[in-house]
């Protein structure tokens, strides 16, 4: 563990501020949950928690199966990083955190096709392997956006298209759907 420096004290409704810097930091958002571990020692641990990241199996199935019909890279992220990924840059990718722009993608509950140079057109994380193309569809979960599932090409000649948008819509359906069940 990592100590801050930082004290708070508890109010008369058990509640504690997180500071700013460390919600900035951790990408901690309002109305984000937390999980709330204790140890042995009665150490009280916060950790952010995703949804998503308790589907890791079905997602990472996802993934592989799209990955291997299309012979592109897929993705599955939350709101903060990717969960499962499947393709040539599986390791580059795997774990990484998303770029803003997938962030907002995911915000405002979009589906696009893009190509690179298009004014929609997303880097999927800060340090991206160069995609040229993609499709991507929001995961919904009882109203809420949680991730996103994304095929990826690093094809300059890519033909990314409809077919593409309905996989990863239909994909981003399943996985919202598996949450609620």
């Amino acid at each position: 563990m990592k100590a801050t420096g930082v004290v708070r004290r508890i109010d008369n409704l058990g509640r504690i501020v997180i500071p700013k810097e460390i919600r900035r930091t951790l990408r901690i958002r309002e109305g984000d949950p937390l999980e709330i571990f204790t140890n042995h020692d009665g150490d009280v641990i916060l950790k952010k928690y995703s949804p998503i990241g308790e589907l890791s199996t079905f997602a990472q199935a996802y993934t592989d199966s799209i990955s291997q019909l299309l012979g592109k890279t897929a993705v599955v992220c939350d709101r903060d990083q990717i969960i499962a990924a499947s393709g040539t840059d599986k390791k580059a990718l795997q774990g990484q955190e998303i770029n803003k722009g997938v962030e907002e993608m995911i915000e405002d509950r979009k589906s696009l096709v893009a190509h690179s140079g298009d004014k929609n057109y997303v880097n999927v994380t800060e340090n991206a392997i160069n995609f040229y193309a993609q499709a991507a569809a929001t995961i919904i979960c009882e109203g809420d956006a949680i991730g996103a599932v994304m095929i990826l090409d690093q094809d300059e000649n890519s033909k990314i298209g409809e077919n593409e948008l309905k996989m990863v819509t239909v994909a981003a359906d399943f996985l919202g759907r598996q949450m609620e069940g």
